[in-house]
């Protein structure tokens, strides 16, 4: 029997495409039965077109099915992706606008720091009800989570569900070391690295071209213009720290205190640069508030282009191969708890570094101790997101208002009592997703 492969949030219409697409690229899945599920009825359907279109079009034995009840895509499935979204642009546009009021200027906000923090929130009981189904209908299913904010949700699912086979997947890691690549002139296929860290704060703690260390050539490419321009701020970081970080510079501009606390900061780091995300005020938010309403119309003609058969970057497909496909073995960087794979963060933080999967199953690689300078970063990164899980699953808005107050960004632009009366007003924005909160005031 084919294996069924299940979507929820399959109305996420360019991730399930094109995992859908790489999941058919394996023999071992031509058969497979894709369940699709989504709240959104119009969504899904959308989906379902793309999908049918990719069966078709590689002529597969496949099946697609669709369903909005979560009972029925779940049931007996041997895999599950995680790709829902929490809550639409009316209450995701607070997340950026309650803190930019406070000259907290936020460029995505679904990582970490206060708008990452409510937005771990929002969607945390929707995602432990996820497993709670799973845990019911296909406990031995391989999960992987590919929902923001990645670290606090997949730490939550895994403390809360040990026993599920649940791991977060990025394509930073992928994505950063094809452009680190390309800068230095060498083919993909002869770099390696090894690379650890947090989501979004994961550094190549080696980088090699051909076996050799490829981090001199990183730095000479770096001194052109026309390269440092590229990524101002995850070059700057580089030049700082050594290492390079996973995630791009409009992200990783709100992970630390150096780049957006002062407008002239933000100007001369933050509005230039990055192909594809600049690290202006708000610019996921904007993409969403311009795309909202014409969606439908922006789909349409993603339907009506060429399909794509050709297998992408993404970790999923070839996770699921490894583990129940043909058993090629496959190295990702996955997001796992702390247990004794990197010394200096804190034990049973979500960390994201090397995996290892094989038909046995999942197994995290240990690291050992990063460099110093990069500790002291991810650290607090680390623990402030422990706290706010924490504090989520005890329902306590203190907690939460602690965990914001050491956010390196908040903390190097706002007082004590500010930070407190702009979580506040969040907690109020947030209040219709917020019951499990035995109050809503810090």
């Amino acid at each position: 029997m084919g294996k069924k492969i299940t979507f929820i949030g399959a109305g996420s219409f360019v991730f399930t495409r094109n995992l859908v697409r790489d999941i058919l690229s394996f023999d071992a899945f031509k058969d497979v039965t894709l369940a699709l599920m989504d709240i959104d009825a119009e969504r899904l359907e959308f989906s379902r077109q793309a999908v049918q279109q990719i069966i078709q079009a590689g002529k597969y034995p496949a099946q697609v099915v669709t369903t909005m009840s979560r009972r029925e895509a779940l049931k007996n499935a041997d895999g599950v992706l995680i790709t829902i979204l929490q809550g639409g642009p009316d209450v995701f546009r607070t997340d950026i606008e309650i803190p930019a009021k406070y000259k907290v200027d936020i460029n995505v906000g679904d990582t970490r720091g206060p708008s990452g923090i409510f937005r771990m929130l929002r969607t945390l009981p929707v995602m432990l009800d996820i497993c709670m189904d799973i845990r019911k209908y296909c406990p031995n299913a391989i999960v992987l989570n590919y929902t923001n904010p990645m670290a606090m949700l997949c730490r939550a699912m895994q403390s809360k569900f040990p026993d599920l086979h649940i791991t977060g997947l990025c394509h930073s890691v992928q994505g950063t070391a094809a452009m680190l690549a390309e800068w230095i002139n060498a083919p993909m296929s002869e770099i390696s690295y090894t690379c650890a860290g947090i989501n979004h704060q994961a550094f190549y703690l080696e980088f090699k071209w051909k076996g050799k260390d490829a981090y001199p050539l990183l730095r000479k490419a770096v001194e052109k213009p026309e390269i440092y321009n590229k990524e101002q701020v995850r070059n700057e970081m580089f030049l700082a720290l050594d290492y390079y970080v996973t995630e791009s510079s409009g992200h990783n501009s709100e992970y630390n205190a150096w780049f957006r606390k002062r407008p002239d900061l933000i100007e001369k780091y933050c509005t230039h640069g990055t192909d594809w995300n600049p690290g202006i005020h708000a610019y996921i938010l904007n993409s969403y508030l311009e795309n909202q309403h014409d969606w439908k119309k922006i789909t349409k003609k993603e339907l009506a282009e060429p399909v794509k058969l050709e297998r992408g970057l993404e970790y999923a497909s070839n996770i699921f191969n490894a583990l129940f496909g043909d058993n090629t073995a496959y190295e990702f960087n996955g997001n796992v708890r702390n247990y004794g794979l990197i010394d200096n963060l804190p034990a049973g933080a979500c960390v994201e570094l090397p995996v290892i999967a094989t038909k046995n199953g999942l197994k995290s690689m240990h690291v050992g101790a990063l460099p110093e300078q990069l500790a002291i970063l991810i650290n607090i990164s680390a623990r402030c997101e422990e706290l706010a899980v924490e504090g989520a699953l005890a329902g306590n808005p203190s907690m939460i208002y602690q965990s914001i107050i050491f956010d390196p960004l908040t903390s190097a632009v706002l007082s004590l009592s500010e930070i407190r009366e702009m979580t506040n007003k969040m907690f109020k924005a947030n209040k219709e997703y917020l019951g499990y909160f035995k109050s809503l005031k810090a």
